[in-house]
């Protein structure tokens, strides 16, 4: 994964922290993870989504 692809998904991991997810991993595990993370609070959501795109 290239450079601009990353600083592309970290930005969209800001504002859809799930979307992010799911172009980065498809629909496995992380991305419902993620989902019920940032539904539950928007800020956990948003720490799990870097940590799977800088993964």
């Amino acid at each position: 994964m290239g450079g601009c692809e990353k600083i592309c998904l970290c930005i969209l991991a800001i504002f859809l922290p799930p979307l992010a997810v799911l172009i980065r991993k498809g629909c496995s595990d992380k991305f419902w993870i993620n989902l019920i993370l940032t539904l539950l609070l928007w800020i956990p959501g948003v720490i799990h989504a870097f940590i799977v795109i800088l993964d």
